[in-house]
């Protein structure tokens, strides 16, 4: 499904982009901002601009943001296909901006301490759903590729190893806990973190059990930022789940630094994901 979006004049996009980007400074810098009120100020600049049709275009610049290898103000799920100008207003506004790339980057790079376990039996949420894209009027739509490799800050977050590695132990404590929890005591004791004991090479992070004693494989990719954040699969994992389709898992934890959430996608990789097949970027 898709919702026909407006045309909007070069000037209205900046004016949008700059608001926008004014928050996620904001948001990746831990300080506090109302999004209504930064909203109602944009339309009374905008002039003949509703609150919704704001909110919409915000969403949109979540996928340039996507698109462009950055990450963005959760609550404002992207929205696709947006304006060729409105990418070309983000790219812009992220190469005038060097104070930006220094808080992303402290973002992305910043270590984590594990926290204490959240409550276990709440952390299992249902994957995102696909909702509906808003199409622009525009000659040009489409994924645009990052112009500095630099402004990653996905591939940069992928990188944080301390992020990855308390990713993986709350998972292991998780899938202990669901053991016991469902009666299998002997079962939570023998789950192994696999890429602590045997490296990163197996292709999957934690070898579990389902209740019926059937090995599962996982495979954690953790991000600090929202559930839709693509990740980073590597041709040994893609290729090991294809081989171990039925017993196989990517837990994908999200949201780790505030309230660690988790949702699982069973299977071959590419069931609930498009895959870039140079990056092995995965997005669902």
């Amino acid at each position: 499904m898709s919702i026909r979006g407006e045309h909007w004049a070069q000037a209205e996009v900046e004016l949008a982009v700059a608001d926008y980007m004014h928050m996620l400074a904001l948001e990746l810098a831990g300080q506090h901002y109302n999004k209504s009120a930064h909203r109602r100020a944009l339309v009374r600049k905008l002039g003949n601009r509703s609150e919704a049709s704001v909110e919409r275009k915000h969403q949109n610049t979540s996928a340039a943001l996507r698109d462009l290898g950055c990450h963005w103000i959760p609550g404002y799920k992207p929205l696709s296909n947006y304006q060729a100008a409105l990418f070309s207003a983000v790219e812009a506004w992220l190469q005038q901006s060097p104070e930006f790339d220094s808080i992303a980057c402290a973002a992305a790079e910043q270590p984590v301490v594990t926290p204490l376990l959240p409550d276990l039996a709440s952390i299992l949420v249902a994957p995102p759903k696909r909702g509906p894209r808003l199409e622009e009027p525009s000659t040009s739509y489409g994924v645009h590729a990052p112009a500095l490799s630099k402004r990653d800050y996905i591939a940069r977050e992928a990188r944080n190893t301390s992020l990855g590695l308390a990713g993986e132990e709350l998972i292991v404590e998780f899938e202990r806990f669901r053991l016991r929890h469902a009666g299998h005591d002997k079962l939570a004791k023998r789950v192994e973190h696999v890429s602590r004991t045997l490296g990163d090479g197996a292709g999957f992070d934690v070898r579990s059990f389902e209740v019926t004693g059937q090995e599962h494989f996982i495979e954690v990719k953790t991000t600090a930022f929202s559930a839709e954040t693509p990740f980073f699969a590597s041709r040994n994992e893609i290729e090991f789940a294809r081989r171990n389709e039925s017993c196989f898992s990517i837990y994908r934890v999200f949201d780790f630094r505030r309230s660690p959430k988790v949702f699982r996608l069973p299977g071959r990789v590419e069931s609930h994901c498009s895959l870039d097949a140079v990056t092995y970027l995965c997005r669902l």
